[in-house]
Order: structure tokens, then sequence, then C-alpha cells
């Protein structure tokens, strides 16, 4: 009858982890698109493996006339993201993605758990949306945040993206020109990120019909210009960075990204207005392949 064939990984009992490319620490609602409704689909549909951590479960986005939830439990959260170190998941991961984070608290231990990581893992990726609110609303989270950013996370980022009024509160500097938006974006390029991409930049200074986005590094600064949309869905800041995120992974230069990124949500806010719909709707697969 011959020799039998060898075991197997499964049959020996060393069952392989799910390979993960992306871990997306974001709010999550029941309903809605925002936070990880957003980046979760978004990055997958670039071809990306995602671990989703919640930093809050909500029922829907604040502006709805009723909510329910709250902050994950800070015990919850940490032990979420131990809990994939103990998986062994994290042998692969090339990203970390950071966008609304619930607590003060949560900064702090997201922070520790990116340090123990970097210690395995020196080339992984920390992109850090620091959400605390925008023009229109003021700032929607704990004041105390914007501190928390600089304490904890943005040491750790190769990059962050900030839209114009909370780079304005992370660095206590104005941002009504592009001058002083570059001047602040390069305050935080020295806590240690090696770029930030501020969207809706200088809003005084938008040319009828478009908006700016402005790319700052330590050598340069580049705007990119793209159509605005009257349209108010929420979530266009998390689409954004999660589809900047995956291709840069991909390999695209920063500028590249940006104005491929800015594409995708303009796309998405296309198909939202189109259909009248109350919440984002995201391109399809084949909008991804295609850009």
């Amino acid at each position: 009858m011959g020799t039998p064939p060898p075991l197997g990984p499964a049959a020996e009992g060393r069952l392989a982890p799910l390979r993960l490319d992306v871990v997306s620490i974001q709010s999550q609602v029941v309903y809605g698109r925002v936070g990880n409704n957003v980046a979760v689909p978004t990055l997958q549909a670039h071809g990306l493996t995602v671990a989703a951590v919640p930093s809050v479960l909500l029922s829907n986005t604040p502006h709805y006339p009723t909510m329910h939830g709250g902050v994950v439990p800070s015990e919850w959260f940490s032990g979420y993201l131990d809990d994939l170190n103990s998986r062994d998941a994290l042998r692969h991961v090339k990203a970390v993605l950071s966008g609304y984070l619930g607590s003060p608290t949560q900064a702090a231990l997201l922070g520790r758990w990116i340090g123990d990581l970097r210690r395995t893992h020196p080339d992984l990726a920390l992109f850090v949306d620091p959400v605390l609110g925008d023009y229109d609303h003021g700032i929607y989270v704990d004041p105390r945040m914007a501190n928390a950013y600089w304490a904890h996370l943005l040491g750790f980022a190769a990059g962050a993206t900030p839209n114009g009024f909370e780079l304005s509160c992370l660095t206590d500097l104005p941002t009504d020109t592009l001058e002083e938006v570059i001047q602040a974006a390069r305050v935080l390029l020295g806590r240690g990120p090696d770029w930030v991409v501020v969207t809706s930049a200088a809003p005084d200074t938008w040319p009828p019909g478009e908006m700016l986005v402005v790319v700052v590094t330590r050598d340069s600064a580049d705007v990119v210009r793209h159509a605005r949309l009257d349209c108010r869905a929420k979530g266009t800041g998390d689409l954004f960075s999660a589809s900047l995120t995956a291709r840069l992974l991909k390999g695209a230069s920063l500028v590249e990204a940006v104005g491929r990124a800015c594409a995708e949500v303009l796309c998405a806010l296309e198909l939202t207005a189109a259909s009248g719909s109350a919440e984002l709707l995201l391109p399809d697969s084949n909008h991804h392949q295609s850009g």
C-alpha cells in the first residue's frame, strides 16, 4: 500500500493563524457608514485582510434623534489588542490604522501596544487619523484627546491625516492660509511622523467648486485639488484614510496615493448624492481595481 503521506499542519494540530495585513482601530456603528463600517470594506476591496478593533460601539452617529451605546471599556479594548498577539495574528501585519478613539485612556493603551509591537515589527507603519472635530461642529470628542495624541501616538506615526480644524487643535496654531497649514503641519512632523496630509485645508482659500488637500513632508509641500460636492454624508475622512493606507501599502507614492484617495472619496460622494442616500455609499470593487 506504500508509505502514507506525512501529516499536514492541520492534522498535526498546528493550524496557521489568519494572515492579517492591517489592524483598523476605529468607531463601529450598527447602522451607518463611519469608522470601521467604512474602513474595513474599503481596505478589503483593495485586497487587504483586516482586523477591526472597535473603540466605541454605537447604534448610529450622534446626529440622529436617538443613539445607544458608548465607549468600549478599557479592559475590553486592551484585551482586543493583546489577544491579537496571543493568537499570533500579527506575524505579517503591515500597518495599523487609528481613527476615532473613545478616550485618552484608549490612546494610552494603544500607544503602549504599538510600542511593544514595534520591538518585534520595527517596520510596522502606524497611520493616525486624529479625529477631534471639524469646522462645522467644533470639537466633538473629549477635549483631552489632542494632548493624548501628542503624548501617546504621534511619536510612533509614519503619517497623520488631520483635517484643517484638527491640525489647528493639535498645534494651537492658525490654519487659515496655505502657508499657516504648512507651518502647523511641520510642527506635527517635529513630533515624529514622516508626513502629514491635511484634508479640508484652508477653506477660505478654496477656488469655486474645489477643495484643497495639503501634503507636507520635511522636504516638500504639495497641494492636491479636487472637486467639492454639496453632500454632507458622514464618514468621508474615514474613507480617505483607509483608501490612502491601502494605496500606500500597494506601493503608490504619497502624493499619488493622496490623489487617488481623493478620487475615491469623490466617487463615493457622487454615488451618495445621486441616490439620495442618508449614508455614504462606497464605490464597487471595479473602481478600486481601475484606480
